[in-house]
């Protein structure tokens, strides 16, 4: 091994140590002091505006040399609204009840043991992500408030507006008590620096990679410590026969256009037979004016002309742009047997009238989040009340769906006795 792989094998570890050194620490932080470290730092975000966007000048200019489609440049992008967002999320994430030391249920035995199952955090938390500098703030507050030491490692397309992100946060923490180290960005982008956190389980209790499949395939194959996935977001909506069309219009409209670029956004559309053509000329067509190319069956080329004939490949296609694919379907049966096919179990909605069949539907579709009558752009922690999300986990160990708080937590249990011994 070379002089500088050493330096860099060794300086994963002095960072994976020093998290778990800070995670101790963070045990014996109070709700109060985490969410004052949230609010001074959505503050001192606000402040630092103009430091924030000139880093970010700096990935916008080097965006074209990484090869960033105009989606993700969209996703890098910040202005002073986008900053005021991340500042906003904090605290939000300030006024959630602080999971930790929570009693999830508890018991007092015959012999008078009282048996509590306390919440508590993970301890160490490897969070690897892509160029979303929101992500940044996200991760650090959640896994924080929730009492995880966390160790972030960004995308290169991001790293001037992540550090100077971070450098805020851990200039606040500095000031107002929270443990040094509590928070740190991998100072390097060398890939090979990943596959070394990844072997450092000893200091390291959960892996989290938000990104490609690749990277997440990767991190699930190296990881020796536990891995909450989060894989593509190929998310359905299904039209059923018994649909109210103007509603089936506008969520579908929403799912697919009101933000291409995410997890969430419709990437497949289902049609019953029964209403194929009035659903196809009003549902599909809007697609077609909002400028989405359609992927489509025999029966939606047939009556959409600029449609291209859908191969199995795009029924599988997370497109994170501005096409779709459309298939008709003979019922739900056919409806759920396609979608849990092609299906990445991320997010699907059913848009129907007919509740027996919405409870079906919701009953035989594996996916983290069902909507009925709704768009799939829901399935967010923010959405559903959990402040930011750290992700949303296609897995179903240890979490499913978007992960916030509580899902950055484990358990133990906490038994208090008066000199009880076992017989």
């Amino acid at each position: 091994m070379s002089t500088s792989d050493q330096d860099l094998v060794q300086y994963c570890r002095d960072v994976a140590e020093n998290a778990r050194k800070a995670s101790a620490q963070l045990q014996l932080c109070s709700g109060e002091l985490k969410n004052r470290w949230l609010n001074e730092s959505a503050k001192a975000l606000r402040d630092g505006v103009s430091s924030i966007l000139e880093a970010n000048a700096l990935d916008i200019k080097e965006a074209p040399g990484y090869g960033l489609t105009d989606a993700q440049i969209d996703r890098l992008v910040l202005d002073e609204q986008r900053v005021d967002s991340i500042a906003t999320a904090l605290e939000q994430i300030a006024m959630l009840p602080d999971p930790v030391g929570q009693t999830i249920e508890g018991s007092v035995r015959p012999n008078g043991l009282e048996i509590n199952k306390i919440r508590v955090p993970l301890g160490v938390v490897f969070f690897i992500y892509e160029s979303r500098p929101n992500v940044t703030a996200d991760a650090a507050a959640i896994c924080l408030k929730s009492g995880n030491a966390v160790v972030l490692r960004g995308g290169k397309e991001a790293a001037h507006s992540s550090r100077a992100i971070v450098d805020i946060l851990m200039a606040v923490a500095e000031q107002v008590g929270i443990p040094e180290n509590a928070v740190q960005l991998v100072a390097t982008t060398d890939r090979e620096a990943v596959g070394h956190f990844l072997k450092l389980d000893d200091f390291i209790d959960v892996a989290i990679p938000r990104g490609g499949e690749g990277l997440i395939r990767r991190v699930s194959a190296e990881a020796t410590m536990p891995v909450i996935k989060h894989f593509d977001g190929n998310c359905h909506v299904y039209v059923d026969k018994d649909a109210c069309l103007d509603m089936a219009t506008a969520i579908v409209v929403n799912a697919k256009c009101q933000r291409m670029g995410v997890c969430n956004a419709c990437e497949s559309l289902v049609i019953h037979r029964d209403i194929a053509e009035q659903a196809i000329n009003q549902v599909v067509s809007a697609l077609v004016k909002q400028g989405i190319t359609i992927h489509g069956d025999e029966t939606v080329c047939r009556l959409i002309d600029t449609a291209i004939a859908a191969t199995f490949e795009d029924y599988a296609t997370e497109y994170l742009g501005p096409s779709i694919s459309v298939r008709v379907v003979d019922d739900v049966d056919s409806a759920i047997e396609h979608i849990n096919r092609y299906s990445s179990r991320h997010t699907e909605a059913i848009v129907t009238s007919n509740i027996v069949t919405a409870r079906k539907f919701v009953a035989a579709i594996d996916s983290s989040a069902v909507m009925i009558n709704a768009s799939t752009r829901f399935n967010d922690g923010g959405e559903f009340g959990l402040g930011a999300e750290i992700g949303i986990s296609t897995d179903k160990f240890h979490a499913r769906g978007p992960c916030g708080l509580q899902e950055l937590t484990s358990y133990k249990y906490i038994v208090t006795g008066n000199g009880q011994i076992r017989n």
